[in-house]
């Protein structure tokens, strides 16, 4: 392998992001010279990170290699496999290939983006599409999920077959699209399998996650259950079998259904565009639903995941056009997804206080994952029978855990990596090879940065210790300003003495030093900060400003 890590004859594997984390999927194989993307998703930003929404995997390796990159190919819609797409596609300047649903959701986020012209977007046909681009011939293969046309890919090589499942479980009664059968998978195995790149997001999970089929059962009991009441439900805008679900269940309790998300409006859209929701209920407006009887309106929310600004958490403190009352229900009809859980028992204590019922996945049957538990795994390793596992899409104890159960049952080779490792995948034996930058980006407003640049180290600072501006005018005359320190008795007397003791600390340069401004800055802000530290237990961050700009 060259240094400029370039493929020769080889095939490589090298993901950027979603690799020891879940969310983020960049995935990359290289051969001959060549290197092609699967998926360009993104994360959402936590506390580690003030003030950013957005969190994207850091594509320097191949940005500086562009010239090599040969595509982008999208296994299905979610956020974590195409939220980046508007930001980087342009800059990477390679066509994209999508199943319908997806290219549709990429298309307006394209256009959202001003760049829906300027990329090259290839609707590929749903049912088992095929393609080649360079050294690789890609084809479809639908597989269960929780959102339509969720696909593995099959990926033929000059070196053998990778079958790349993206996010995918088994699902007898799937409800929205048909999924690969067990006979068509083992068909794929019997041919050969050289890599199977695999989801390891509920290897701990000792079940199968089950079927939209029996969610339908448990929706439609709750609705039941509850008659007299107004229901809301909430769930993942993504879900189109989901939303289907409570579309039947609607016309089936004589309840008339009511939308209330933009994200759930988009997706109504987009899936009816699709061929999916063709039997969809009309949606009514909510003045309408606020005028029927309590019994008589199903009530369909974003916001289970407890977004503040989705509809649910309006609805919780009363700043909504939609009004739940006690007695009224809401059921959550999705998981808590990690890091989630503060804000979603925020608005479920709102609606707790008001009195509101709440059903949840771990009281009924009203949720299963889109992700497979270790009975999945295992029929898939008995169907593909792959010479190497490669886990992706999970923390590292998943990916760790998934790669001991392939070995367990009989995968002679698991190659655990995690972003940046490129491994080799043929010739020879399977293994790391080196490892190339990846790290995260930040959008901080309308700027990509790095995810540990100096602005985002200032502001978590700052969130833990507060600010302090220290002020000199042409006398030295010193004016203190503090932010977040704990000091609100003794605020005053805090400021008195830390001014007198940068004064005093001021006073103590002599010659060249008392008229050197960075002396004079450094004395200043050292004195500032070790007052407020003996003051609070604080290091704030400190700014000396020099009104005299010639001191």
């Amino acid at each position: 392998m060259k240094k400029d890590f370039t493929p020769e004859d080889e095939l490589l594997f090298l993901a950027l992001g979603g690799s020891g984390e879940i969310g983020m999927n960049v995935n990359l194989y290289g051969c001959r010279g060549q290197w092609l993307m699967v998926d360009l998703g993104m994360t959402f930003g936590g506390d580690e990170y003030p003030g950013i929404d957005l969190v994207f995997a850091d594509l320097e390796f191949i940005e500086e290699r562009a010239e090599t990159l040969i595509g982008i190919v999208l296994t299905h819609a979610h956020e974590d496999h195409i939220g980046a797409v508007p930001y980087f596609a342009a800059e990477l300047g390679v066509p994209l290939y999508a199943t319908p649903f997806t290219a549709e959701l990429v298309r307006r986020k394209l256009a959202e983006a001003g760049i829906e012209r300027d990329i090259e977007l290839n609707v590929i046909d749903r049912e088992h599409g095929s393609f080649e681009l360079g050294p690789f011939e890609i084809t479809y293969i639908p597989l269960a999920h929780s959102i339509a046309e969720g696909n593995a890919l099959q990926i033929e090589t000059p070196f053998g077959r990778i079958f790349h499942t993206g996010d995918w479980k088994l699902d007898d009664d799937p409800l929205v699209g048909i999924p690969a059968t067990e006979e068509e998978l083992t068909q794929i195995g019997d041919e050969g399998v050289l890599a199977l790149v695999c989801d390891s997001t509920n290897v701990f999970n000792p079940a199968p996650s089950g079927s939209e089929g029996m969610v339908y059962q448990g929706l439609l009991e709750e609705v039941r259950r509850w008659e007299g009441r107004r229901v809301l439900v909430t769930t993942f805008a993504s879900n189109v079998a989901r939303l289907q679900t409570l579309g039947h269940i609607a016309e089936e309790t004589g309840r008339a259904l009511c939308v209330a998300g933009r994200s759930l409006e988009r997706i109504i859209e987009v899936a009816q565009m699709s061929g999916y929701l063709q039997h969809f209920p009309p949606v009514i407006d909510f003045d309408t639903a606020m005028g029927l009887p309590r019994g008589q309106v199903l009530i369909l929310a974003t916001g289970g995941q407890g977004e503040p600004r989705a509809a649910l958490a309006r609805i919780a403190d009363e700043s909504h056009a939609l009004d739940l009352a006690q007695g009224d229900v809401v059921l959550f009809s999705s998981r808590q997804i990690p890091g989630n859980e503060l804000a979603i028992g925020r608005i479920q204590n709102l609606l707790a206080e008001r009195g509101i019922e709440m059903v949840t996945d771990r009281q009924s049957d009203i949720h299963v994952s889109g992700h497979p538990g270790r009975p999945e795994l295992e029929a898939l390793y008995g169907w593909i029978r792959p010479e190497i596992l490669v886990p992706v899409h999970g923390e590292m104890r998943h990916m760790q855990e998934q790669a001991r159960l392939g070995r367990a049952r009989g995968i002679p080779h698991a190659v655990v990596q995690q972003n940046g490792d490129i491994v080799r995948l043929a010739p020879g034996e399977p293994g790391k090879l080196a490892h190339a930058p990846a790290g995260r980006l930040v959008l901080d407003g309308d700027i990509i940065v790095p995810a540990d640049g100096e602005a985002i180290v200032t502001r978590r600072r700052i969130s833990r210790d507060g600010i302090l501006i220290v002020a000199l005018d042409a006398g030295r005359r010193v004016q203190i300003h503090g932010f977040g320190l704990p000091l609100d008795e003794d605020y005053a007397e805090f400021v008195t003495e830390a001014e007198r003791d940068v004064g005093e600390a001021l006073k103590r340069l002599k010659g060249p030093k008392a008229r050197d401004r960075e002396e004079i800055i450094e004395a200043a802000r050292v004195a500032a900060r070790r007052a407020a530290q003996r003051w609070s237990g604080k290091k704030p961050q400190t700014k000396v400003i020099l009104l005299d700009e010639h001191a």
